[in-house]
């Protein structure tokens, strides 16, 4: 059974001790455990769910619900979407890590402070000075990776988290050098995508690109310029152009000088890949 359903013969004793997946019979003598054929589905089920890492409490309701398929899919929904927000995570500590500028890396390395725990200003506040500007454009753009990686993000977390990237924004344009506000503007051009409004994320990914040319940043930078493109071009389902920005932004990463982040490209350039696959 254990061999049929691809699985080792010690997960499927140790599915019988948590009561996952009882046999149909246990040899007094011998110990062994006897599975009818018909339990064979269930057991190649098991195996494929828990390949994908999807946890026992919902392999469980699988099996309960076995004439459901629909349930079936649910739960790899579910999964896949966890699993996407724990990407995002580990993502957006790598773009954190590369983003934020050395000279002020230790500050950026503290703990943001979400806007909604900053302090209320005074009706006429005094301008803030560039220390505030800078610790109010970080802290709203670790904001922002903070609401990528929440699951099951509701309609008002979205809406925060669009209105913290243009922030971020405004704020790096007080204080900020021209690379800062192309990665402004690259932060937007994702958050659109993730929203999934194609005009307007290939609008900052355009301005990305716009930057990078009227200063002569290249590396990094412009190679994720590209990068917000081709993600905006498969939000639209315009193949050709995810195709011609796919091939511009992996042309750029040729350019790129450190190898780990020419590798966080490439990744996240797979992650295009799904997503400009057909709707189910």
């Amino acid at each position: 059974m254990a061999a049929a359903a691809g699985m080792t013969a010690k997960a499927l004793r140790h599915y019988d001790r948590i009561g996952l997946f009882a046999p149909d019979d246990v040899d007094d003598d011998t110990g062994y455990r006897w599975y009818g054929s018909d339990r064979l589905p269930q057991a190649r089920l098991i195996a494929r769910l828990r390949s994908v890492g999807v946890p026992l409490d919902d392999v469980a309701a699988c099996l309960a619900e076995a004439g459901h398929p629909d349930v079936v899919d649910r739960v790899l929904g579910d999964h896949r979407r966890r699993l996407e927000s724990r990407l995002t995570r580990v993502r957006g500590d790598l773009h954190r890590l590369a983003h934020l500028v050395a000279d002020d890396r230790e500050d950026d390395m503290t703990t943001p402070t979400a806007p909604a725990d900053l302090p209320v200003p005074p009706p006429t506040p005094p301008a803030p000075s560039a220390p505030d500007e800078r610790r109010l454009a970080v802290d709203l753009f670790n904001g922002v990776w903070r609401l990528l990686e929440t699951e099951n993000r509701t309609r008002a977390q979205d809406d925060r988290m669009l209105h913290m990237a243009h922030a971020s924004r405004y704020h790096w344009e007080q204080v900020g050098t021209a690379v800062h506000l192309a990665r402004g503007e690259w932060q937007c051009a994702r958050v659109y995508a993730v929203l999934g409004r194609a005009e307007p994320a290939r609008h900052h990914a355009h301005r990305v690109l716009e930057i990078c040319e009227e200063n002569g940043i290249g590396d990094w930078d412009l190679a994720f310029g590209h990068e917000a493109l081709a993600r905006a071009a498969a939000v639209a389902r315009d193949a050709a152009a995810l195709r011609r920005h796919l091939a511009d932004a992996r042309a750029a990463a040729e350019h790129i000088t450190d190898p780990d982040d020419r590798a966080l490209l490439e990744s996240d350039l797979q992650t295009i890949g799904d997503a400009a696959a057909p709707a189910s």
